[in-house]
């Protein structure tokens, strides 16, 4: 795979960002973190090179100094938003959160439930944190919010919010995805700071969009169609560009919120030490892009990786038609089709040649491998097994699984389970893999291969069933898919 990202220079430059901004106030500074904080695939995507635990990783070289609040709205809670990217509930991901933060030795010091009116489920939620010894605090809708300043920036407003009790200058405020209130959640802790004769901070470390990367650059555009259930629009930021003659790139919702962060340190200081919003900014990744190209390239994949996604959601009644409509805006301006997804040409021959459901695998040096429904394995599974085998070097004619090993598990589905299908999904198919290379050295080879799978482009011509798109999601795979039933 083709670098286009300095990750450790990224490292070096951000936590040196960082701990520079919080000298900058009276050592207490709220720093908004957007994006995921590890489990980035998004940025690993379009900047190939990012690790998906960059963030985590930077943090650490500064936890001292941090400690974590996670936001997350009732909202969201009450009507059991899931995280796409791998498949749990926003509630379920604070607890995963949660855990992940302590086992790498940062101080998690409290949750904050936004948005809230009373949810069940959030109170449910309450109990739960409450549970593993984490305070729970509660923030409240502002009427007319944001643009209803003298309201907000009142005892009515945001000091009808709890006050979160931090120990640390800095304070890291995240969320298991976008519209929680973690910018809100800052706002309002700044104004109780005031209060309480603290001079505190804030900024903000939100990957995307790349602040000093053109407005249309592909990287951007990829932000606008993984947000395009948002409404999320990426603009010339035009209080920079009016402070100093420069064009940087905002999104809407940071920039309309701007005049209530800088009437807030108007409050504070008599000043503010911020003259737009990319001023609040702290993100250095666009310097460290060292192969643009590449980038580029990703991030057009990840645009049509994404509108799939879309079709898809609306086939199966998750996703609105408004996103693909959006996202096919997006695909214009790159002068982009489904076929410049490199598996779906391959997947859609081999399914008119045979008449039935084909799968297309690309692995990351480019290689492209096909596998077609049949009497014993779905697509999925045939695919899987044929790249094993190439990877391997294992003739494709050679059997590389036990007829005793498949049997058991097909009886069991259509004996006991009641299925009328006995063709193996991926799940299985490795199962019985596993099982037959405990005698046959093919066998145990080609099992062998699955670590090299990571970051495979995986193509279905139908639907793929939930046991399949886990077992590619397992194997670090990007699946898209037709949005037909088989």
């Amino acid at each position: 795979m083709k670098i286009g990202f300095d990750n450790q220079k990224y490292l070096r430059m951000q936590s040196e960002h960082i701990m520079d901004r919080i000298s900058m106030f009276d050592n207490k500074l709220y720093l908004e973190f957007g994006g995921k904080l590890f489990d980035d695939y998004h940025a690993s995507r379009v900047l190939p090179g990012f690790a998906v635990d960059s963030k985590l990783q930077m943090l650490s070289k500064i936890s001292e100094h941090a400690e974590i609040v996670i936001a997350v709205s009732s909202a969201d809670i009450e009507r059991h938003k899931i995280r796409a990217d791998i498949g749990i509930t926003y509630d379920e991901d604070v607890i995963r959160l949660i855990r992940e933060f302590q086992s790498r030795g940062l101080f998690v010091g409290s949750v904050v439930l936004t948005k809230y009116t009373g949810e069940r489920a959030a109170d449910l939620f309450q109990k739960k944190i409450e549970a593993m010894g984490i305070k729970v605090y509660h923030h409240y809708m502002i009427p007319g919010y944001p643009s209803n300043m003298d309201l907000i920036l009142s005892d009515d407003g945001y000091g009808k919010n709890d006050y979160i009790e931090t120990s640390r200058s800095l304070v890291i405020v995240t969320a298991p995805g976008p519209g929680s209130g973690k910018m809100a959640t800052c706002l309002s802790q700044l104004y109780h700071e005031l209060k309480r004769g603290v001079r505190a901070g804030y900024a903000k470390y939100e990957t995307f969009p790349i602040w000093n990367l053109p407005l249309y650059h592909p990287v951007n555009l990829a932000y606008e169609a993984a947000t395009a259930d948002l409404n999320d629009i990426n603009m010339i930021d035009p209080y920079h560009l009016r402070e100093y003659g420069i064009t940087t790139v905002n999104y809407n919702r940071d920039v309309e919120i701007f005049p209530v962060v800088n009437a807030m340190f108007m409050r504070i200081y008599g000043e503010s030490p911020y003259k737009s919003p990319t001023d609040m900014g702290v993100n250095m990744a666009g310097n460290c892009i060292i192969d643009d190209e590449v980038c580029r390239e990703a991030s057009r994949q990840e645009i049509i990786r994404r509108y799939y996604e879309a079709i898809d959601g609306v086939a199966e009644g998750t996703r609105s038609q408004e996103e693909v409509l959006k996202i096919q805006m997006l695909m214009n301006q790159e002068n982009l089709t489904v076929l410049d997804r490199k598996t779906v040409g391959p997947a859609l021959r081999k399914a008119e040649e045979t008449g039935s459901p084909a799968v297309a695998i690309e692995l990351a040096d480019g290689r492209i491998f096909t596998g077609k429904t049949g009497d014993l394995l779905g697509a999925s599974s045939a695919a899987l097994l044929n790249t094993l085998k190439e990877l391997a070097e294992i003739p494709h004619e050679d059997d590389i699984i036990s007829p005793r090993a498949i049997q058991p598990i097909q009886e069991l589905k259509t004996r006991y389970f009641g299925s009328r299908n006995p063709r193996l999904h991926t799940d299985e198919v490795l199962i019985a893999l596993s099982s037959t290379a405990e005698w046959n050295e093919a066998a145990r080879l080609a099992l062998s291969q699955l670590n090299k799978l990571e970051g495979s482009q995986v193509h279905s011509t139908v639907i793929l069933s939930a046991q399949d798109r886990n077992t590619f999601k397992k194997l670090k795979c990007n699946v898209t898919f037709e949005p037909k039933t088989e």
